[in-house]
């Protein structure tokens, strides 16, 4: 480790720089989500299909394609990020991006932020705050193999091969059945798979930063394997977070999917990586307290009918809540 990883020392330039990189993406990607869904909404006005069900109109909508390309510049961003920093600190400064998304769905799709979710922002700011403060530095890593070593620890292994399994049960048996009710089932399949990603990420990531200051990984082919499993989980992400976006509010699956994808991903690098490795009892007690403000602040606009929304009542589309003359007002709108 570089610096020891004692809670409240002098943030190390890595990490500096890594927190900044997680800034900018959480504002691209955040505004990712209110760009895309309009365009998931003009697709389906103009196709009759929703991808929620299936449809894939949406890959001829301009607009779609502007908030992919947002939502590809805050990934890069974020990409580059896991490669000065460790995941545990990169991860939970994500929350920001579900203050982007909720101020912006407030204004622009109508999705209204009540005062229970400015209460959830200034949370979600403020366990940031703390787990910046008490993160662990950034490990010493000289290969690529360092970290396939890493990777094939029986620990990590097993964990891979839960995720596996729960993902093909969820997307072979539940989503059939439950998808189009329950926004929990697409969100884990996104989850479930992103923490896989961000572990390969991280690899791919610090074996292109290895490379660029002069030690060539690309000769590795553990590098091409962990290019595969990136490409492998962010395309089924994409696929199921396009299924939950256009099936429910924004502002129910943007931080629910948040914070199971941020609790995974603490898990799983925690097991991979043994971030806490070297950190005093304290301060990884705040980062812990730190993560668990920055849930409670992203669960905090879902309360307090947190159930009926999850088994559906609340979460179909904001259109349903809204009168014909509202809706044919709105279809008007987003087709020009």
């Amino acid at each position: 480790m570089e610096g020891g990883g004692g809670g409240g020392q002098e943030l190390s330039t890595d990490n500096v720089k890594g927190i900044v990189l997680a800034l900018l993406s959480s504002g691209f990607i955040g505004a990712s989500f209110i760009i895309k869904k309009k365009g998931l909404r003009r697709a389906a006005v103009a196709s009759g299909i929703r991808a929620g069900v299936g449809g894939y109109s949406y890959l001829l909508e301009p607009l779609w394609w502007v908030g992919m390309i947002t939502m590809i510049v805050g990934e890069v961003a974020n990409f580059v990020a896991y490669a000065f920093a460790p995941a545990v600190l990169v991860t939970p400064l994500g929350a920001l991006s579900i203050i982007v998304s909720a101020v912006l769905a407030h204004f622009i799709l109508n999705e209204r932020l009540h005062a229970l979710g400015v209460l959830g922002c200034v949370m979600c700011i403020a366990g940031s705050v703390v787990i910046v403060i008490h993160a662990p530095q950034e490990q010493e890593i000289t290969s690529v193999r360092e970290i396939w070593n890493m990777a094939i620890q029986p620990a990590f292994l097993l964990y891979v091969a839960s995720v596996i399994v729960v993902v093909f049960v969820l997307v072979f048996h539940f989503s059939p059945l439950y998808g189009q009710s329950n926004v929990l089932i697409y969100t884990a399949i996104c989850s479930l798979m992103g923490s896989l990603s961000v572990m390969s990420v991280k690899a791919l990531g610090t074996s292109l930063k290895l490379t660029f200051e002069g030690t060539n990984q690309l000769v590795y082919p553990e590098t091409w394997f962990f290019v595969l499993i990136v490409a492998t989980c962010v395309l089924t992400q994409m696929n199921y977070l396009n299924k939950a976006l256009d099936t429910f509010n924004t502002a129910i699956v943007s931080p629910i999917y948040y914070v199971m994808f941020t609790t995974l991903t603490i898990l799983a690098s925690v097991i991979m990586f043994k971030d806490w490795s070297g950190q005093s009892l304290g301060s990884i007690t705040s980062e812990i307290c730190g993560l668990i403000v920055v849930l409670s602040g992203i669960y905090a606009p879902l309360s307090p009918s947190l159930t009926a929304r999850l088994n559906g009542d609340l979460l179909k589309h904001v259109e349903d809540d809204r009168n014909p003359d509202e809706e044919k007002a709105l279809r008007r709108q987003e087709m020009y």
